[in-house]
Order: structure tokens, then sequence, then C-alpha cells
């Protein structure tokens, strides 16, 4: 599959949902389509690889998990973040939401890869669906 966007920025440290939704509100998405991004982080929780992996339509986005897991393993990767938004701008999570970070974290225990958070964003908000929009550490 041909990348779409990479991300480039200087490497930080996530440590909380904020720290995350920072970065993403500065990358430049179509946000009349849905666009799912991954976050590849160490062992320090810094982002070592980030990009645009996935971008869908109106209310959908496939995601192919080989095509997740390769890239995450590619990059030597502790453990992973993802985010995507919704083109009506709503940012409760979906039934299909749900079951997609399900199994993510499901394929990410067999790597031994953790799935931190999957963050659901609009342009000025976003929603942590690790039910922590507290602010406090991923």
């Amino acid at each position: 599959m041909k990348q779409l966007y990479t991300i480039k920025e200087p490497i930080g440290k996530i440590k909380t949902p904020s720290d995350l939704f920072n970065k993403i509100k500065y990358i430049k998405i179509n946000y009349e389509q849905e666009n799912f991004i991954i976050f590849c982080l160490n062992t320090k929780n810094q982002v070592i690889h980030s990009e645009v992996l996935f971008k869908g339509g109106l209310n959908s986005c496939d995601i192919d998990f080989r095509t997740v897991f390769k890239l995450a393993l590619k990059h030597n990767s502790n453990s992973l973040i993802f985010a995507h938004n919704h083109p009506s701008g709503h940012l409760q999570p979906s039934t299909e939401d749900r079951n997609v970070l399900n199994d993510l974290k499901d394929g990410g225990k067999i790597l031994h890869i953790s799935v931190l958070d999957m963050i659901i964003f609009n342009k000025t908000a976003y929603y942590t669906m690790n039910g922590n929009n507290t602010g406090e550490v991923i």
C-alpha cells in the first residue's frame, strides 16, 4: 500500500491525550473525509513515527490490521496510539470505532505492542477512547 502522508515532527514525549491532540491539530488533512493516523512510540512514549495511514469517505475508513502492525514492527514500536476524525465533527465513538479499537488491542497483545489509546478529533476538540478525558498521563 502506498503511504499517503508522512508526518515530520520533532520527537516529543506523549504524557497526556492533550499532548497528542496538540500534535494532531497541526496535521493538514481534509476534514470532510475520515483520516486514520498511527503514532508509533518507543519505550519512553516518544513519537518515533507517525503518518496518516488510511483515508476514507464521509462516514467510514477501512483499516487493514496487517498494514498497521507491519508498520509498527518496521519501526520497532513499543506502543501505538491511533487517531481519526469524524467528518461530521461529532466526537462520540461509534460501535464500529469501539470494535476496531478492541481488535487492535487484541492484535497488539499477540505482538507485545501496547495499544494505548484511540483519539477521535475534529478541528477544535478530541475524545479519548481510553476513558481518560481528564488530561492524565496516558
